[in-house]
């Protein structure tokens, strides 16, 4: 393989290693769609992680204004509860994310790497490059199986 070739364009990347059934290739077609759900979902929460964020910054803005306002009590409630609250019992989201990443969001990815290679030769995406193969109309432009087709 060329230094300008990758292994997702690579002949065989995405080949069925041979002895691997329909079935076989179903579930791990749906396992890696779980993956890619899983993904969105920490996308998600990183999301989640900065509005919170920019919000509890916004605060600081809020207190000023009651202030000057002339609404200490108020601005007292927003800056000693809820200015720099916890979001869960002893998380600010930071520790969330982390939590995250590092016990389901990395258990995920590994257990679905373990059953690529121990089933499919660690190849991925293998139902989808088939489906792509049924739906695509050789030889139109756009439709080219690979890269450098």
């Amino acid at each position: 393989m060329s230094h300008m070739e990758d292994s997702a364009s690579a002949p065989d990347a995405h080949r069925r290693p041979t002895g691997v059934d329909d079935t076989t290739v179903e579930a791990l077609g749906e396992l890696s769609k779980a993956l890619e759900t899983i993904h969105r979902v920490r996308g998600h929460l990183y999301s989640a992680h900065q509005l919170v964020g920019g919000a509890d910054l916004t605060l600081d803005r809020v207190v000023e204004l009651l202030r000057h306002a002339g609404h200490d009590e108020v601005a007292d409630r927003v800056e000693q509860e809820l200015l720099g609250r916890n979001v869960l019992p002893g998380r600010w989201t930071f520790q969330i994310m982390e939590e995250f990443d590092d016990g389901y969001y990395a258990a995920f990815q590994e257990i679905e790497r373990y059953a690529r290679e121990q089933l499919a030769g660690g190849r991925r995406h293998i139902y989808e490059a088939e489906m792509k193969q049924r739906r695509r109309t050789p030889g139109m432009p756009g439709h080219e199986a690979t890269p450098a087709e």
